[in-house]
């Protein structure tokens, strides 16, 4: 018996403009019959239907219905490794707790860890005086600093790109920003002499691969000596106030906030100070790059074409109220969430609720710290009863904006940081 394959709205979304002609005519929308059709889908009127752009598909058609297996509070998309994000509106404490940040693994933890025995080993072509240290060294020999940095994984927002892309199909939860103590990874490589060739510094992990090859390096990626130096770069020990979770890289965790999370290396246990920039796992390749020019959709690009992704763009999320609930015509509304701009911080912030073709600013507060993110909130009334989105797009220090669509296609599925969408019933 033939079995028939059911096609979800993203796979259909491949081809926009054709999935419009599936799904309802744009003609016949606007003349209203498709109107009528794609309410009822919907269950409400879209009173600023016409300013839907063609291609884009509501929200609430796009919110997967898939069965996926939990974690508490978490969507898995892998299971080996672990890989799990948080939906949006879990996503609302100022300091994200650790049973709501995002997982992404690249391979297995490690087991049987002996905080007391763990050790970090610092080496490299570029390091004048080699040494190691114990956790309780670390401790008693640096200062400790305490910072909320915010995490984002370079493929946050890959499950929008078109055509497809291989990888994690994460939607929007792989961000996170919780408050991480440690001591400054420049103290500790100034004690073991930072030679003036340093150009990089590679982190070394004890995470197994998947194949289970003790001999194969599972991730070894690493940050330029500038942001290695900076005050906010952590070797850290503690996350919001407790210690580090296995899965969140115990008993100690470099944490580089605002670059890909993959710079921000678990389970460590040694820093390599090179004089070349780090050339370890998932340094080279097609791994955490992008092109260096802007390229066609499905275009095949050349590894030397390829340029390392470093500080994230300007980014925000809707965290309340939760995308898909019905809501009061005619009376306000408090729409809220987080905002981040990588290395930047975020200077502006609006919202929109007639798909983009007016904004209204949103209160934009200060980081709790540099590379933390900001809390923005705002009150919106929806005219009357019907469908409603409302779209946040930030801009930050330097006058960049979000996209309101999915910004230039690269064949990983890096950087997608186009406005967040919610959907609203009015009654």
């Amino acid at each position: 018996m033939a079995i028939k394959k059911e096609r979800g709205l993203r796979e259909l979304y491949q081809d926009p403009h054709h999935a419009d002609a599936v799904l309802w005519s744009r003609r016949r929308v606007l003349q209203g019959a498709g109107a009528m059709t794609l309410a009822r889908t919907l269950g409400a009127a879209i009173p600023y239907l016409r300013y839907l752009p063609a291609g884009i598909a509501p929200v609430a058609l796009a919110q997967s219905s898939e069965v996926v297996l939990d974690l508490p509070g978490l969507r898995v998309l892998n299971d080996r490794p672990l890989n799990a994000e948080t939906p949006a509106h879990l996503l609302d404490d100022e300091i994200t707790p650790a049973q709501r940040l995002f997982i992404r693994n690249n391979g297995l933890p490690p087991v049987d860890i002996s905080v007391d025995d763990w050790e970090l080993t610092i080496d490299g072509e570029a390091c004048l005086a080699p040494r190691s240290f114990s956790i309780a060294q670390l401790k008693k020999d640096f200062a400790h600093h305490t910072y909320s940095l915010q995490l984002e994984c370079g493929g946050n927002g890959r499950a929008e790109f078109r055509p497809r892309v291989p990888g994690n199909q994460w939607s929007t939860g792989a961000i996170g920003c919780p408050q991480w103590t440690g001591v400054r990874l420049r103290d500790v490589l100034e004690v073991c002499g930072i030679a003036d060739s340093a150009v990089y510094v590679g982190f070394k992990g004890a995470d197994s691969h998947l194949s289970g090859d003790p001999n194969k390096t599972v991730i070894s990626r690493g940050v330029p000596m500038a942001k290695a130096l900076e005050d906010e770069s952590l070797i850290a020990f503690a996350m919001n106030g407790e210690d580090i979770p296995m899965q969140h890289g115990a008993p100690l965790r470099l944490v580089c906030g605002g670059w890909p999370g993959s710079v921000s290396g678990k389970w460590l246990t040694g820093l390599h100070i090179r004089d070349r920039v780090h050339d370890g796992a998932k340094m080279t390749g097609t791994s955490y790059r992008v092109p260096c020019r802007p390229v066609a959709p499905g275009e095949t690009v050349a590894d030397e074409d390829l340029c390392i992704i470093e500080s994230m763009p300007v980014k925000s999320l809707i965290t309340y109220p939760r995308s898909g609930i019905e809501v009061a015509g005619g009376k306000p509304v408090h729409v809220r969430g987080f905002a981040w701009a990588g290395d930047l911080e975020v200077a502006r912030m609006a919202i929109s609720v007639d798909f983009g073709q007016s904004w209204q600013p949103a209160r934009l507060d200060p980081p709790a710290n540099r590379l933390a993110w900001q809390r923005w909130q705002a009150s919106v009334t929806l005219p009357g009863a019907g469908y409603y989105e409302v779209w946040a797009r930030a801009e930050d220090s330097n006058g960049l904006s979000q996209p309101m669509l999915v910004p230039g296609w690269n064949p990983k599925g890096y950087l997608n940081n186009a406005t967040h969408r919610i959907a609203l019933k009015a009654t």
